[in-house]
């Protein structure tokens, strides 16, 4: 039996899938996880502003990777794919990075394009689910640096964007009070109607909304006033809407501090869920859906599913 391992870096995290690949050579299909790890980094720390990666943000990217170089060798993994989004397409010195994941893991890093990664994000949400949605389907992905909007049918994206924002480049952006002032929520939301105004991807036509990736799984987590952050309470939630706009207007009133004081919220997220948070709500005030579906695959998982035929090819 034949296994992959997928690494999705963006500009907050960087996350690890290990899985086995099942099903027939005719058929291969990805099996069961073996490793699914993730580390907040924030490689994008100040790249909006520097065009740069700064030398702390590598450092701790390097040291989730070698713990991953680690985890990866404790299995017989037959291919690797590792993506880099957001923080390392618009980083001037991106070839230090590309260099240092190379002496890790013995792999190229591919600095996929905004499109490649919206499919992928596509690919691995769709497939996660366990009953056939109404079509067409919205995918939301909300990362540090950019936000990926698809709409498909029959398992295919018909259209798909990348915009330029994503919850670190939104709160470094605008939101620098703690908590954000009325003034710099307000010039966030200008910034994030701007861009969806410019998004060819059509959010009326949805007829279900999917949302992926650790900003929307947060707030949907605190939709449900969960105890602690719960993978399996998360995946495949349905949350109104009226209710998402309520835990959003909540969160982006909060203090850092308080952020962190919530029991499901990760304390590298607490900063700069404003952002992110804001992003969703704008999007979902645009579409006609009443509900928020939720999606603990992502991209991570349509990465592992690209390298499942070449595994057993």
């Amino acid at each position: 039996m034949s296994v992959v391992a997928a690494v999705d870096c963006g500009t907050n995290t960087i996350k690890l899938l290990v899985a086995e690949v099942a099903g027939t050579a005719q058929r291969p299909t990805l099996g069961r996880q073996l490793v699914r790890e993730t580390r907040m980094v924030r490689l994008g720390e100040g790249v909006d502003r520097t065009g740069r990666l700064a030398d702390a943000a590598l450092g701790r990217a390097f040291a989730a990777l070698d713990e991953y170089a680690e985890l990866i060798g404790c299995h017989d993994v037959a291919r690797i794919r590792f993506c880099a989004t957001s923080a390392t397409r618009d980083a001037a010195n991106g070839d230090v990075f590309a260099s240092g994941v190379r002496q890790r893991l013995g792999v190229d890093p591919e600095v996929i394009s905004g499109a490649e990664e919206a499919g992928l994000a596509f690919d691995g949400a769709i497939r996660n689910l366990r009953s056939a949605p109404a079509e067409p389907v919205l995918v939301i992905d909300i990362g540090g640096g950019s936000t990926e909007l698809v709409l498909g049918s029959g398992g295919s994206p018909d259209v798909a964007h990348s915009m330029d924002i994503g919850s670190v480049r939104l709160h470094e952006r605008h939101l620098h009070s703690d908590p954000p002032t009325a003034a710099e929520v307000a010039a966030c939301v200008a910034d994030i109607d701007a861009h969806l105004d410019a998004c060819p991807v059509d959010v009326t036509r949805a007829a279900t909304v999917l949302g992926v990736a650790g900003t929307v799984l947060t707030v949907v987590a605190s939709a449900l006033d969960l105890p602690e952050y719960d993978a399996a309470a998360i995946d495949q939630a349905v949350v109104p809407v009226p209710r998402v706009a309520e835990v959003v207007d909540r969160l982006i009133g909060l203090s850092v501090a308080q952020r962190r004081d919530l029991p499901y919220m990760h304390p590298g997220r607490a900063d700069v869920i404003d952002g992110g948070a804001l992003i969703l709500a704008r999007v979902l005030s645009r579409t006609h859906a009443e509900s928020l579906v939720a999606s603990e695959a992502d991209i991570l998982d349509g990465i592992a599913w690209s390298l499942v035929g070449e595994a057993t090819g």
